[in-house]
Protein backbone atom coordinates (compact mmCIF):
# COMPACT_ATOMS: atom_id res chain seq x y z
CA UNK A 1 0.00 0.00 0.00
CA UNK A 2 2.95 2.54 0.81
CA UNK A 3 6.42 2.93 1.14
CA UNK A 4 8.06 2.85 4.14
CA UNK A 5 8.55 4.76 6.96
CA UNK A 6 11.46 7.64 7.04
CA UNK A 7 12.83 10.39 9.27
CA UNK A 8 12.71 13.59 7.71
CA UNK A 9 14.64 15.22 9.86
CA UNK A 10 14.29 18.82 7.77
CA UNK A 11 11.15 18.95 8.86
CA UNK A 12 11.02 16.86 12.37
CA UNK A 13 8.54 14.41 11.39
CA UNK A 14 8.36 10.72 10.95
CA UNK A 15 6.60 10.35 7.48
CA UNK A 16 5.25 7.60 5.32
CA UNK A 17 4.34 8.89 1.51
CA UNK A 18 1.97 7.57 -0.33
CA UNK A 19 -0.03 8.17 -3.38
CA UNK A 20 -2.74 10.12 -1.68
CA UNK A 21 -0.67 12.00 0.31
CA UNK A 22 1.53 12.19 3.40
CA UNK A 23 1.19 10.72 6.98
CA UNK A 24 3.52 12.16 9.58
CA UNK A 25 4.49 12.06 13.24
CA UNK A 26 5.51 15.51 14.56
CA UNK A 27 8.59 15.40 16.91
CA UNK A 28 10.60 16.96 19.25
CA UNK A 29 14.45 15.88 19.86
CA UNK A 30 15.98 16.45 23.84
CA UNK A 31 19.23 14.18 24.44
CA UNK A 32 18.61 10.32 23.90
CA UNK A 33 14.14 11.19 23.43
CA UNK A 34 12.01 11.81 20.62
CA UNK A 35 8.48 13.68 22.24
CA UNK A 36 6.10 12.69 19.44
CA UNK A 37 3.70 15.40 19.66
CA UNK A 38 1.35 15.04 16.71
CA UNK A 39 0.68 12.56 14.22
CA UNK A 40 -1.99 13.28 11.36
CA UNK A 41 -3.35 10.90 8.73
CA UNK A 42 -4.59 12.62 4.88
CA UNK A 43 -8.48 12.08 5.27
CA UNK A 44 -8.72 9.99 2.39
CA UNK A 45 -6.66 7.33 3.46
CA UNK A 46 -8.51 7.26 6.96
CA UNK A 47 -9.38 3.95 8.10
CA UNK A 48 -7.38 2.05 6.27
CA UNK A 49 -4.87 0.86 8.06
CA UNK A 50 -2.09 3.73 8.06
CA UNK A 51 -2.06 5.30 11.28
CA UNK A 52 -0.72 1.99 12.83
CA UNK A 53 1.79 1.43 9.73
CA UNK A 54 2.94 4.80 10.65
CA UNK A 55 3.18 4.34 14.10
CA UNK A 56 4.92 1.00 14.12
CA UNK A 57 7.38 2.32 11.25
CA UNK A 58 8.10 5.65 13.46
CA UNK A 59 8.57 3.79 17.15
CA UNK A 60 10.49 1.06 15.26
CA UNK A 61 12.98 4.15 13.52
CA UNK A 62 13.34 5.20 17.15
CA UNK A 63 14.08 2.43 18.29
CA UNK A 64 16.91 1.51 15.52
CA UNK A 65 18.14 4.84 16.04
CA UNK A 66 19.16 4.90 19.86
CA UNK A 67 15.94 7.01 21.03
CA UNK A 68 13.39 6.87 23.96
CA UNK A 69 10.25 8.34 23.27
CA UNK A 70 7.79 10.10 25.01
CA UNK A 71 4.24 10.13 23.67
CA UNK A 72 2.45 13.26 23.90
CA UNK A 73 0.40 12.39 20.54
CA UNK A 74 -2.60 10.64 22.04
CA UNK A 75 -2.76 8.24 18.97
CA UNK A 76 0.82 7.04 19.61
CA UNK A 77 0.57 6.79 23.48
CA UNK A 78 -2.69 4.54 22.19
CA UNK A 79 -1.09 2.70 19.71
CA UNK A 80 1.59 2.40 22.66
CA UNK A 81 -0.62 0.92 25.11
CA UNK A 82 -2.30 -1.77 22.52
CA UNK A 83 1.21 -2.85 21.69
CA UNK A 84 3.04 -3.83 24.66
CA UNK A 85 6.20 -4.44 22.10
CA UNK A 86 7.00 -0.86 21.99
CA UNK A 87 6.63 0.11 25.85
CA UNK A 88 10.15 -0.58 26.64
CA UNK A 89 10.81 2.61 24.50
CA UNK A 90 9.07 4.78 26.65
CA UNK A 91 11.03 7.25 28.55
CA UNK A 92 11.05 7.77 32.52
Amino acid sequence: MSNAVTDNTTLNHYELITDGGVAFVKYRTAPGIRIFTHAEVPKALEGHGLGSELARGALELARTQGYKVVPQCPFIADFIGKHPEYRDLVAG
